[in-house]
């Protein structure tokens, strides 16, 4: 199993080591059932630097949010498989298959980093 249970983690970081650009500093992890459904819910929005890994999934909801995200599909070898641009608020995402996670972000923020299809990201205690 790719993921620990995020109450063993401290804050974690997330980073495009493609291109050498750190998505996010202040990474939090949904990992079980309950924290994967609420997600970014009842949030107003997302500073730069935050991020939310949601692992594992393969689709994603922008339902009851008030922002838009940037949304990024990972493999299980932490490669973007699939992006999504400013997702706006009350959407669904298609289901991919072969997602093993996927990290929302503030949107802009695959636009700021160049971050692309085929990156390979790592995740990083702090």
């Amino acid at each position: 199993m790719i993921f620990r249970k995020a109450a063993n983690r401290g804050s974690m970081q997330a980073i495009n080591v493609t291109r050498g650009q750190i998505l996010a500093n202040r990474l939090s992890v949904a990992d079980t059932f309950f924290s994967s459904l609420i997600g970014l819910m009842g949030r107003s929005r997302m500073t730069p630097g935050e991020g939310l890994w949601i692992c594992p999934c393969q689709s994603v909801h922008t339902l009851w949010m008030r922002f838009s995200i940037d949304v990024l599909f990972l493999d299980n070898d932490k490669s973007v498989i699939y992006l999504v641009e400013r997702m706006k608020p009350f959407r669904i995402s298609r289901h991919l298959s072969r997602a093993g996670s996927v990290i929302e972000l503030p949107a802009a923020t695959i636009q700021l980093t160049g971050t692309r299809l085929g990156d390979r990201l790592e995740f990083l205690e702090q």
